[in-house]
């Protein structure tokens, strides 16, 4: 990996190549996506059986659009009861860490008659998109699909592309019927996100569309918001380390790694201050790479966006990793803790050798869906909260108006809006 010195110019010049991964970088892409949409949006199902034919190669129709209970059954039959059991605990892990989320509707009562409160309830329904293919995540299923049924929606409709054989991932099957999807549908691609944002004869518009997927997913979930909430535009996956002379330099490039072979977009970045621990990781990375299964994903992701940046002390490190605010952030220091409080922007953050990025991911509990491409400086991780709503509740009495009545029309009158005062001041004309 290259070892630069960072400095002012560099910083900035960094900060810039990892924003040019964004999505919203790919304009060239939005035509072809609203083109799908317009089609899906106008043809409904038609749209999505001739698309799916174009892009996934098998012949879709109305009897086999959605995955049915047989097809569940051999799926768990063919993945192995060790990776069920596995999955299972995960999910228990993350049931467990999204209920500590949930907020309940609450009213505050006042003496002067002002009743003031707040009612929280879950969407009706959510709409799940899952990668097919080479990105047939099982993780991603059960990290979407959980918070939507802690926080208590009906109905979650799950889209994921199907294989030429018409055969959705066995994995991914497995893992939704864990997680509690109510109907799995084998729809990819943008079409997929346009038929639940508008809704199809087949597939039933949703309120809100959560999930990865390819810049086609990711455009198409940009132009459907507005008809639809989403849980955002994501770019590509990205980690960032802290780490000092205590740290240990196999450990650090295992890391780095693990986030480098998802994709030659990914990022991976090392800052630290020691210049021999440095030296001493960049010789694990290229060890590691030469064994590694994904080792050309790997080596393009480095030679793009891989960085060993060496600065002065940890605090010119926090400085930095606050502004690039990277969707995992590991801190592999004497004192991790101290540090983790200095931590203003990140999407996740990992404290401690032992706490490497794949606990994340797979296990731990806390969601892996989280904000990329420095977005973490306003976006928070995918949770419980994504699939709620809030209504504001307001009840005042003739006594409690009388005290307030006269500064409510003043302020209406200011703002030139005299209905707005005069829908208060009927109540007390006759004063």
């Amino acid at each position: 990996m290259r070892i630069e010195k960072l400095t002012k110019e560099s910083k900035a010049n960094l900060l810039e190549e990892l924003l040019k991964r964004s999505p919203n970088q790919y304009g060239q892409y939005e035509a072809i996506v609203a083109d799908i949409i317009k089609q899906v949006r106008e043809n409904g199902d038609e749209a999505i059986f001739e698309l799916t034919a174009k892009f996934d190669h098998w012949d879709c129709s109305e009897d086999t659009l959605y995955v049915t209970r047989a097809e569940i059954e051999e799926a768990y039959a063919s993945i192995g009861e060790e990776f069920v059991s596995v999955m299972k605990k995960s999910s228990e892990n993350i049931r467990s860490f999204h209920q500590k989320q949930m907020h309940n509707s609450w009213v505050d009562i006042r003496p002067d008659g002002t009743i003031l409160g707040q009612k929280i309830l879950p969407v009706e329904r959510a709409g799940v998109y899952v990668p097919g293919g080479k990105a047939a995540y099982p993780s991603s299923v059960l990290m979407n699909v959980i918070p939507a049924k802690v926080a208590g929606v009906s109905e979650i409709i799950m889209t994921t592309p199907a294989g030429a054989d018409g055969k959705v991932n066995p994995g991914t099957l497995v893992a939704a019927d864990i997680a509690g999807v109510d109907k799995i549908v084998k729809v990819g691609g943008a079409q997929a996100i346009a038929a639940l944002a508008f809704g199809t004869k087949s597939i039933p518009k949703v309120d809100k569309i959560t999930g990865p997927g390819n810049i086609f997913v990711a455009l198409a979930k940009k132009a459907c918001f507005g008809y639809v909430s989403i849980d955002s535009i994501a770019g590509p996956s990205e980690i960032l380390v802290i780490a000092d002379d205590t740290a240990n330099p196999r450990y650090v490039a295992a890391d780095l790694l693990s986030q480098a072979e998802h994709d030659e977009l990914a990022s991976a970045i090392l800052i630290t201050d020691s210049e021999a621990l440095a030296k001493q990781v960049s010789v694990e990375v290229e060890k590691f790479t030469n064994e590694l299964s994904r080792k050309e994903i790997i080596q393009k992701s480095l030679d793009n966006y891989g960085y060993i940046l060496l600065v002065n002390d940890l605090e010119e490190a926090i400085d930095t990793a606050n502004a690039i605010a990277s969707e995992h952030l590991e801190i592999l220091t004497k004192n991790p803790y101290e540090v983790m409080t200095k931590i203003k922007n990140a999407g996740a953050i990992f404290l401690g050798e032992y706490s490497s990025e794949p606990l994340g991911d797979y296990f731990a509990g806390p969601n892996h869906v989280l904000p990329t491409n420095g977005t973490a400086r306003f976006f928070s991780p995918l949770n419980v909260d994504d699939f709620l709503k809030k209504s504001s509740i307001i009840s005042y009495s003739k006594e409690a108006l009388a005290l307030v009545h006269k500064d409510i029309e003043l302020f209406a009158k200011e703002e030139g809006l005299t209905a707005h005062a005069n829908s208060i001041h009927v109540r007390f004309e006759d004063k």
